[in-house]
C-alpha cells in the first residue's frame, strides 16, 4: 500500500492574505503533529464569470498567474525549505466550493478568519463562515498572528 494514500492529510486554503499565511503555518504544525501531508488549495474564479457575457481573457494565464502566486504565497509563509514539502494545488471555481471538496476525507480543513475579500471588521470572512457550515471535516479557523499574540500555539498568547 502506497505510504501517502495513508497518511493524515490537512487540507489549508490559501489566498495571499495574512490570515491564509497563518492558516499555511497552523496547518503545517498540525500535520507534522499527525505525522501527515499539507494540501494548501489556492481557487481561481474570474470576476463576472456567470453573468450575461464572458469575460475577454485567457483562462490559462489566469491558472498560471495563480500557480506563481501559490508558490511565492508558501514561500513568504513558509520560506522555502518548508513550502518545498507542502503539495500546491490550484482549482478553477467558487473559493468556498473548492475547498470543500478538496478537504473531503481530511482530517482537517484549516482557513484564515477573513481573506482578501470583503470587509476588513468583519469577524469572519464569507469563505471561513461557509465551510464551517458543510465540511464533513473539522474546520480549524485561525485568525491573523497579530490579533492574538505571537502565535506560539502554547495557549499563553
Amino acid at each position: 500500500m502506497d505510504a501517502e494514500v495513508s497518511r493524515p492529510r490537512v487540507v489549508v486554503g490559501v489566498d495571499g492574505s495574512s490570515t491564509s499565511y497563518a492558516a499555511v503555518r497552523w496547518a503545517v504544525r498540525y500535520a507534522a503533529l499527525l505525522g501527515g501531508t499539507v494540501d494548501a488549495v489556492a481557487a481561481w474564479e474570474l470576476p463576472g464569470m456567470y453573468g450575461w457575457s464572458a469575460p475577454a481573457v485567457d483562462l490559462d494565464v489566469d491558472e498560471e498567474d495563480t500557480r506563481d502566486q501559490i508558490t511565492t504565497d508558501l514561500t513568504a509563509a513558509l520560506g522555502t525549505e518548508a513550502a518545498a514539502s507542502v503539495r500546491a494545488l490550484v482549482v478553477h471555481g467558487n473559493p468556498a466550493d473548492v475547498l470543500l471538496r478538496a478537504s473531503e476525507g481530511a482530517e482537517a480543513l484549516v482557513v484564515g478568519s477573513r481573506g482578501r475579500g470583503g470587509f476588513a471588521r468583519a469577524l469572519l470572512g464569507s469563505v471561513s463562515q461557509h465551510v464551517s457550515y458543510h465540511a464533513s471535516c473539522p474546520v480549524v479557523i485561525v485568525r491573523p498572528e497579530a490579533e492574538h499574540g505571537t502565535g506560539t500555539g502554547t495557549g499563553t498568547d
